[in-house]
Formats: C-alpha cells, structure tokens, sequence
C-alpha cells in the first residue's frame, strides 16, 4: 500500500572563505643593503686620503649589515614556516569539526536527493517534485536487482511536492522486510508529453564514517556524504 501526501522540504547551506596576504621583509632589506653598499663606496671614494676612516669601523659596520642580513631572511622563514602549521591546523580541525558534526545525524532522519532508499521499520519514504500538474502519474517501486515490487497510478496529479510511504507490502500481495528499494515516477501531462520530476529520499542514518577525511553517512545501505543531506527531522 502507498501513502501519497503533498508536503514541502526547504534547506539552506552557507559557506564562509578567508584570505590571507604577507611581505617578505628580506626583499625590504635587499633595497637597504644595496643602498648601503653604494653609500659606503662613495664613502671610501671621497674620504680624506690623509685621514681615512679605520678599517675596522667598515668591518664592523658590514659584519652588522650581514647579520642583520641573516636575521631577516630567518624571520621570513620562521613566518613561513608558522603560515605551513596555521594552514595544516586549521585543514585538520575543519576535518575533525567535520565528522564530529557529522556524528550527531547518527539515528537521525536525514532527506537528501535521490531515488533509492532502504526499507526501515516496515518503511521505505521519499518525496517527489512535480513541475507542473500532470494528466497521470505513475509511481513504480523496484528492489536492488530491478524488479517491480509495487506500482501505483492513484497518486496526486497536482503540481508541487508529494510526500510517498510504501509500507513494503509488494502488488502482489507479498510483504517485503528489509532491502533497499528504488522509486520511479512517471508524469504525463494532457498531451502525453513527459514531465519534469525531482525525487527525495528519507531514512534513518544507521553509520557515519569519517576515516577519510569527509563525513559519510549510512542509512540502511545507502551511503551519502554529509555534504548531500538536505534536512533532519
């Protein structure tokens, strides 16, 4: 038996980026060493021959510029290396934040797009979208190997979204469990021209699996990324 109902879904989902931007201080520092080297050759060159600066004062004020020189390259390089660990950080903590989100849809009724999913507690519920109102519509369940378990031509023709519960028991009579089930939907409309649908399916998360890094849900056996589920009830 089917239970066709209209009802409506509606799910938002937002996404937040940054940006991050640095400048070497090294090329900063190049500039200056340059213009001082320039400065302190022009110095020699105009010095008093009688009286010309002591050596050590150009030693000492070059070992200066050198390791001043060293200092800064090592800054930059420490900031690189801080940017490495931030970055690394943060892409595991969105990991982690993520499955450990993830983990609270376990038992959960979850809706995501598509049109299998699997018979749970005498059960099997999806929700199909009709763009326009249809002349006829018919609904067909089919198991895993594609075998028609149940068909049905007495559901809603009117435009909208429809709300359908199969309650496992096939048009043959015979009762079905467990496994997991396909719904198709079939509109026409007054011409015979096809009609756009869009189906949904509901269950119960039964898993959640996050050891590769993105969050995958299990409801019955059918997998899903978290990503893809469109509301919880």
């Amino acid at each position: 038996m089917l239970v066709d109902s209209v009802t409506s879904t509606s799910s938002t989902s937002s996404t937040t980026s940054s940006t991050t931007s640095s400048t070497s201080s090294t090329s900063l520092l190049g500039d200056d060493s340059s213009a001082f080297l320039t400065l302190l050759l022009k110095q020699l060159e105009v010095q008093d021959p009688t009286n010309p600066v002591d050596a050590s004062t150009y030693t000492s004020q070059l070992v200066q510029l050198s390791s001043l020189d060293q200092q800064m390259a090592m800054n930059d390089k420490l900031d690189e290396l801080t940017s490495t660990v931030s970055d690394l950080s943060s892409t595991v903590s969105s990991s982690l934040g993520s499955g450990s989100s993830a983990i609270s849809y376990y038992g959960q009724t979850v809706e995501a797009e598509g049109s299998t999913t699997p018979l749970q507690d005498g059960e099997a519920t999806w929700e199909y979208d009709l763009d326009s109102a249809a002349s006829s519509v018919q609904l067909t369940i089919t198991d895993s190997s594609g075998n028609t378990v149940y068909s049905d031509t007495s559901s809603s023709t009117a435009a909208g979204t429809h709300a359908v519960t199969w309650d496992g028991i096939g048009t043959n009579g015979q009762s079905y469990s467990s496994g997991n089930y396909t719904l198709t939907i079939k509109a026409l409309d007054a011409n015979g021209n096809a009609i756009d649908t869009t189906t949904r399916f509901k269950g119960t998360v039964t898993s959640v699996d996050s050891s590769s890094g993105s969050a995958v849900l299990s409801v019955g056996g059918v997998t899903l990324s978290a990503d893809d589920v469109l509301s919880v009830s």
